[in-house]
């Protein structure tokens, strides 16, 4: 008798599993024809390594619903893409997902934000209570307005290099952002949104590259990030955007129409290495934030 054992991986059971199939063999008679052969065959299936959902591999993100459709949150040190429409609340999230970090579970975050000016996110958030100002005196929180590079001339002088405007552009806010994490021990980043910064490329092709380059700096801070896009196709029928390949996750924001009325659903499209519902279900945004309905369906 013999033993063979095969290895394969399969999303359904998050995990890695070894199939062992015993095989026998049985010689009643050997001539010229050969032999006669029987196979029995049995299977056994054996977790080699399971997907990891304990606590300490997870980044809770404090928001009431969002977890129990993440098994407890964000895959720790991973970067994630929110993606929604105008209107959905991107941003609201993003700064509920810092807020909670520094307030509940004492994770210092980065805000960069690449579209809105400080002042104008500031005042906007103390409309959900949350005084960015204070956080950022006390060293909990840095903000970055990183808008001003996307005015930048189209070459500057770096010694006797000329550097290209997308190209310094890119290296600052690596390195901003770096410098950043260092300054307060960070442990959570936004960037909002990346779009801005990644359409200054021309063509797919180098827009990916781009975006391929800031997820690496950012895995480097081995923090856990979350990055906003915008959602060019919404729908629940729809063609997927390039960002969502790269991203260790995609949560996706989206306003509906459902029967005869307009409704917020959010849903998890992916998330490697997590058991989650990827159902859609509806949130709504409070006068404190968002809050998801991970019970409701909307279909």
């Amino acid at each position: 008798m013999c033993l063979a054992t095969l290895d394969w991986k399969d999303s359904s059971l998050h995990g890695r599993y070894s199939l062992g199939v015993s095989i026998s063999f049985r010689l009643p008679y050997q001539n010229e024809y050969g032999f006669a052969l029987t196979l029995k065959a049995s299977r056994r299936l054996m977790a080699a390594s399971p997907a990891d959902t304990s606590s300490n591999s997870r980044t809770p993100t404090g928001i009431p619903g969002l977890d129990k459709l993440l098994t407890g949150g964000l895959p720790k040190n991973r970067t994630i893409l929110l993606s929604g429409g105008p209107g959905t609340g991107k941003t609201i999230m993003s700064s509920q997902y810092l807020i909670n970090g520094i307030l509940d579970y004492e994770e210092p975050g980065v805000y960069v934000s690449l579209d809105e000016n400080k002042e104008h996110v500031f005042e906007e958030m103390l409309d959900f209570g949350w005084d960015f100002n204070e956080l950022e005196s006390n060293k909990k929180l840095v903000f970055l307005e990183a808008s001003p590079i996307r005015y930048l001339p189209a070459e500057i002088k770096v010694g006797n290099l000329t550097v290209g405007r997308k190209e310094f552009s890119m290296a600052t806010l690596i390195e901003m952002i770096k410098t950043s994490v260092k300054e307060i021990g960070a442990k959570r980043i936004v960037v909002d949104p990346v779009t801005t910064l990644v359409f200054q490329y021309d063509g797919v092709v180098a827009q990916r590259n781009a975006l391929v380059e800031l997820m690496e700096a950012l895995a480097e801070t081995g923090a856990t990030c979350l990055i906003t896009t915008e959602l060019r196709r919404p729908g629940f029928e729809r063609n997927i955007d390039y960002e969502e390949y790269l991203a260790h996750g995609v949560i996706l924001l989206q306003q509906l129409q459902v029967g005869k009325s307009l409704l917020r659903v959010i849903q998890i499209e992916k998330m490697r290495k997590t058991p989650v519902d990827n159902q859609p279900r509806p949130y709504r945004i409070t006068d404190t934030g968002i809050e998801v309905f991970p019970r409701e369906s909307v279909l």
